[in-house]
């Protein structure tokens, strides 16, 4: 199937987009926009068949059960899932950290790498494990410009020793837009006797990510950040590994039978999905699939790199303002990150959007750790890309944005 490349007729898919007087959203690594097709699957459920699936035979009920099942195997196949039942879903990449932190077996001493620009959701939990269990948090510090350290993580590694437990990085740093090298950092890991976790929000919507190849245990996104709807994300993980991995969802659908005084399990998806699911985001998310599908995601990453380009030669050398990470936009991807020098980022941020109709992320990310250690306590201005926006977008913020920092520095 031949790919679509060229994304500048694609804006007519989203309704926010269509109106002559659209405003530039530059915020889609904290969330994307939805195209019709994703709205009309939400809605279809509700029209249609808004039922239970997985638990009455009606048909509305029937529907709903076979709808989610093609959507599972639609996710399981957009990161090359070895089986479909391995594609758990969940509401947000941050529940699916936390079900692999809480749902492994740990020992006192046990030892967690991390790197030292995590969103909070893969740094909190192993904290959350440090404080109430013992385990051994340690951090591995990056580069002087952001990026990841191999030498010293493979060193760390070999320090933890038999010890070593998780190792859980993201594929792309929300912070900066950096690659990890996960196919690396995994090779090393399992040569040390860890298991490797992956965050992959930032790089699912953006670039091929493909479980087998990179050789991953455990990958959990969210599909609120690739088109899909809010409160929907997923786990995928080794069946080995979710055969063992205690659930923190237990309820209606993990147990195929239950006594006063006894249960058994359900297998693995289902043993993680207590509760009535979200239906209507499941099918949602299927519609997502299918919109990227369609889409060839290295031209997307390439599109978000020249988007970068222009927005970070063209603020780079104002006054007070510093780009977070190198100073080679491409090694950035889709995200361009400032720190505001004697400026407050979320004023520029309000400026920005009622004075310049320009949308932007201001703060610390969820980046706590890595803006208070250096001192950063207003955090950055966050401008992130999506194949949607377009380079006259890309050069009407660097104008905006310079008639605003005229005005104030």
């Amino acid at each position: 199937m031949v790919k679509v490349t060229d994304f500048s007729t694609l804006r007519t898919d989203f309704p926010t987009l269509r109106p002559d007087d659209a405003p530039i959203y530059f915020d889609s690594a904290c969330m994307t926009l939805r195209p019709d097709s994703v709205i009309a699957a939400i809605q279809n459920y509700y029209h249609e068949h808004p039922s239970c699936g997985g638990r009455s035979v009606h048909r509305y009920a029937m529907a709903v059960t076979r709808k989610v099942m093609e959507s599972r195997r639609k996710l399981a196949a957009f990161i090359n899932a070895p089986h479909h039942d391995e594609l758990i879903f969940t509401k947000n990449a941050t529940q699916s950290l936390n079900q692999i932190a809480k749902g492994l077996s740990w020992n006192k001493g046990d030892v967690v790498l991390t790197s030292d620009r995590e969103h909070n959701s893969n740094l909190v939990p192993w904290l959350q494990l440090e404080r109430e269990h013992g385990v051994d948090h340690r951090v591995v510090p990056s580069r002087d410009d952001n990026t990841f350290d191999t030498e010293i993580f493979e060193q760390m590694c070999a320090e933890a020793g038999a010890d070593l437990k998780v190792v859980s990085l993201p594929q792309v740093g929300n912070l900066d837009g950096v690659e990890f090298p996960i196919k690396e950092a995994c090779k090393i890991t399992h040569d040390h006797g860890g298991l490797m976790v992956v965050d992959a929000a930032q790089s699912a919507p953006h670039m091929p990510v493909d479980v087998q190849s990179l050789g991953v245990d455990f990958i959990a996104f969210s599909l609120h950040k690739m088109l899909g709807p809010s409160g929907m994300g997923a786990l995928w993980g080794r069946k080995e590994l979710l055969d063992d991995l205690r659930t923190i969802s237990a309820g209606g659908d993990t147990v195929l039978w239950s006594r006063y005084t006894d249960f058994e399990w359900s297998q693995p998806p289902h043993k993680f999905e207590g509760g009535l699911d979200n239906y209507a985001g499941i099918l949602g998310s299927a519609a997502a699939i299918d919109y990227l599908n369609e889409l060839d995601l290295d031209a997307i990453h390439q599109h978000e790199v020249n988007l970068n380009k222009i927005v970070s030669a063209g603020v780079r050398d104002l006054d007070g303002i510093e780009i977070i990470g190198p100073d080679d936009a491409a090694q950035r991807g889709g995200i361009c990150s400032m720190l505001i020098h004697d400026q407050d980022a979320h004023d520029l941020a309000i400026i920005l959007d009622e004075a310049g109709s320009c949308m932007v992320r201001s703060g610390m990310h969820c980046v706590h750790s890595w803006f208070l250690d250096k001192g950063y306590e207003e955090g950055s201005l966050r401008a992130s890309f999506y194949f949607y926006n377009t380079e006259e977008e890309a050069k009407a913020f660097v104008d905006i944005f310079g008639e605003i920092h005229a005005s104030l520095f």
